[in-house]
């Protein structure tokens, strides 16, 4: 088999079973495991897939920056929106971090909220700011440009300080196994240390996010209150992430 045609077959082993085992793939074709591994390598270099332990799983699409996000699967956004928005109730303290579908829980927000929104985003900051019934805190320390969040040693102190009653993670993966991951190290850590400071935490996902791994690690599955997902994911894949350990709710 030409490795032109074993990268396809990688590829859509990935699509069908949403895992690569370099061992199994080895003993199937007949080939080492460092052949299959190089494949993964070069694949992992063009982004095709996220490499892990022993073999590959599928990379998110979510890594683009900010304005290509925005533009993806905008309704499948908005819903995932309103249910954000319907899970704040006045008087909480809520975390909300950056990116598209948090700007769109803003926008479903009531103008009349009484509330309190932490946030690390100066996007979505500036997007609360004709709520003037909600109280507005920013985390601040370096801008990571590709997300535009605040991330640091900075964030994570100020966070320390924090008793929030929800919040409202982002992500880029979300797998049963690897669990929540997104693609920068330091957002990750400010990711783990808001996660800390809350009652729960809440992650709405878009469908390019769903058994995708991004490679830094947040937490696992179980570690949070609920995930949240569009109504067309498929019944399958809902109870792959269930077996995580958590509770998936659909948005409506």
């Amino acid at each position: 088999m030409l490795t032109t045609q074993r990268k396809q077959l990688i590829l859509q082993r990935l699509r069908q079973d949403g895992q690569i085992v370099a061992k199994a793939l080895s003993e199937e074709l007949g080939i080492s495991e460092d052949t299959v591994r190089r494949d993964l390598r070069e694949l992992a270099a063009e982004g095709r897939l996220q490499r892990v332990h022993g073999g590959a799983l599928p990379a998110s699409a979510a890594t683009a920056d900010l304005q290509v996000r925005a533009a993806l699967a905008p309704d499948e956004k908005k819903a995932l929106g309103r249910a954000g928005a319907a899970l704040i109730q006045p008087g909480q303290v809520v975390i909300m971090d950056g990116g598209t579908t948090s700007l769109q829980v803003v926008q479903h927000l009531p103008l009349t909220l009484h509330a309190t929104v932490v946030t690390h985003s100066p996007t979505i900051a500036v997007a609360l700011a004709g709520h003037t019934q909600i109280e507005v805190l920013m985390l601040g320390g370096r801008l990571f440009r590709h997300s535009m969040v605040n991330v640091g040693a900075s964030v994570i102190e100020a966070a320390a300080w924090l008793h929030a009653d929800l919040y409202l993670m982002g992500v880029t993966g979300v797998h049963a196994q690897v669990g929540l991951s997104t693609g920068d190290f330091e957002e990750a850590a400010v990711k783990r240390a808001l996660h800390q400071r809350a009652a729960e935490t809440v992650v709405l996902a878009s469908a390019d996010k769903l058994g995708a791994a991004s490679p830094f690690t947040i937490a696992p599955l179980r570690d949070i209150a609920a995930l949240v997902v569009p109504a067309s994911t498929p019944a399958p894949l809902r109870k792959k992430l269930q077996a995580g350990g958590v509770k998936v709710s659909v948005a409506a």
